[in-house]
Protein backbone atom coordinates (compact mmCIF):
# COMPACT_ATOMS: atom_id res chain seq x y z
CA UNK A 1 0.00 0.00 0.00
CA UNK A 2 1.43 3.35 -0.48
CA UNK A 3 1.20 6.98 1.28
CA UNK A 4 -0.98 8.03 -1.12
CA UNK A 5 -4.08 5.49 -0.77
CA UNK A 6 -4.83 6.65 2.73
CA UNK A 7 -7.30 8.91 4.11
CA UNK A 8 -6.35 12.26 5.40
CA UNK A 9 -7.25 10.76 9.44
CA UNK A 10 -4.98 7.92 8.57
CA UNK A 11 -1.78 10.11 7.61
CA UNK A 12 -2.56 12.65 10.01
CA UNK A 13 -1.80 9.89 12.45
CA UNK A 14 1.04 8.44 10.80
CA UNK A 15 2.90 11.81 10.59
CA UNK A 16 2.83 11.71 14.47
CA UNK A 17 4.59 8.38 15.09
CA UNK A 18 8.15 9.52 14.60
CA UNK A 19 9.55 12.80 16.25
CA UNK A 20 10.50 15.44 12.81
CA UNK A 21 12.68 16.99 15.50
CA UNK A 22 14.83 14.43 17.23
CA UNK A 23 13.84 11.36 15.22
CA UNK A 24 12.52 9.04 18.33
CA UNK A 25 9.39 6.79 18.06
CA UNK A 26 6.60 8.01 19.76
CA UNK A 27 3.02 6.75 20.80
CA UNK A 28 -0.21 8.02 19.17
CA UNK A 29 -3.19 7.65 20.97
CA UNK A 30 -6.53 8.43 18.78
CA UNK A 31 -10.43 7.68 19.16
CA UNK A 32 -12.17 6.13 16.35
CA UNK A 33 -14.75 8.94 15.40
CA UNK A 34 -13.00 11.73 16.69
CA UNK A 35 -13.34 15.09 15.06
CA UNK A 36 -11.12 17.98 16.20
CA UNK A 37 -12.87 21.31 16.61
CA UNK A 38 -11.77 24.41 13.87
CA UNK A 39 -10.52 26.05 17.24
CA UNK A 40 -7.81 23.53 17.75
CA UNK A 41 -6.60 22.73 14.29
CA UNK A 42 -3.33 24.02 13.29
CA UNK A 43 -5.03 24.30 9.44
CA UNK A 44 -7.83 21.75 8.71
CA UNK A 45 -9.20 19.89 11.55
CA UNK A 46 -8.76 16.04 11.92
CA UNK A 47 -11.12 13.86 11.78
CA UNK A 48 -10.18 10.14 12.08
CA UNK A 49 -13.22 7.64 11.43
CA UNK A 50 -13.67 4.05 10.96
CA UNK A 51 -12.62 4.30 7.23
CA UNK A 52 -9.34 5.75 8.58
CA UNK A 53 -9.17 2.96 10.88
CA UNK A 54 -9.14 0.67 8.14
CA UNK A 55 -6.73 2.30 6.05
CA UNK A 56 -4.00 2.94 8.88
CA UNK A 57 -5.01 -1.26 9.61
CA UNK A 58 -4.09 -2.08 6.26
CA UNK A 59 -0.44 0.87 5.86
CA UNK A 60 0.57 -1.50 8.63
CA UNK A 61 0.32 -4.99 7.38
CA UNK A 62 0.74 -4.04 3.68
CA UNK A 63 2.71 -0.63 3.46
CA UNK A 64 5.45 -0.59 0.83
CA UNK A 65 8.30 1.39 2.79
CA UNK A 66 9.16 -1.77 5.07
CA UNK A 67 8.06 -0.13 7.62
CA UNK A 68 6.62 -2.14 10.88
CA UNK A 69 3.96 -0.98 13.31
CA UNK A 70 2.47 -2.35 16.18
CA UNK A 71 -1.38 -1.33 16.69
CA UNK A 72 -3.65 -1.92 19.23
CA UNK A 73 -7.56 -1.48 19.66
CA UNK A 74 -9.34 -1.26 23.15
CA UNK A 75 -13.37 -0.36 21.84
CA UNK A 76 -12.84 2.71 20.32
CA UNK A 77 -9.48 3.83 21.31
CA UNK A 78 -6.32 2.91 19.23
CA UNK A 79 -2.96 3.66 19.73
CA UNK A 80 -0.18 2.80 17.16
CA UNK A 81 3.93 2.89 17.33
CA UNK A 82 6.87 2.68 15.01
CA UNK A 83 8.76 -0.54 15.29
CA UNK A 84 12.37 -0.18 14.72
CA UNK A 85 14.67 -3.67 14.59
CA UNK A 86 11.91 -5.68 14.01
CA UNK A 87 10.41 -6.25 17.21
CA UNK A 88 7.99 -4.54 19.76
CA UNK A 89 9.43 -2.77 22.54
CA UNK A 90 9.88 -4.40 25.78
CA UNK A 91 8.41 -1.42 27.77
CA UNK A 92 5.77 0.60 25.55
CA UNK A 93 5.51 2.65 28.63
CA UNK A 94 9.32 4.39 28.25
CA UNK A 95 7.62 6.20 25.18
CA UNK A 96 6.10 8.71 25.04
CA UNK A 97 2.16 9.26 23.67
CA UNK A 98 2.99 12.41 21.86
CA UNK A 99 -0.36 13.17 20.41
CA UNK A 100 -3.64 12.60 21.32
CA UNK A 101 -6.92 12.52 19.28
CA UNK A 102 -9.23 11.53 21.62
CA UNK A 103 -12.66 13.41 22.89
CA UNK A 104 -12.61 15.57 25.75
CA UNK A 105 -15.99 14.53 28.29
CA UNK A 106 -17.43 17.76 28.86
CA UNK A 107 -18.62 18.48 32.19
CA UNK A 108 -21.03 20.49 33.65
CA UNK A 109 -20.65 24.12 34.93
CA UNK A 110 -21.04 24.09 38.86
CA UNK A 111 -21.40 20.92 39.89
Amino acid sequence: MDWSELTEGAKAVLEQTRNIKNDKIQIVEFEVGFKQVDEEADGTPVSIQEEDYQSLKRYTNENEYGEKYHMARNKNIVKIILIEDGRIPDNLSDFPVFREYKSIPKTEEGN
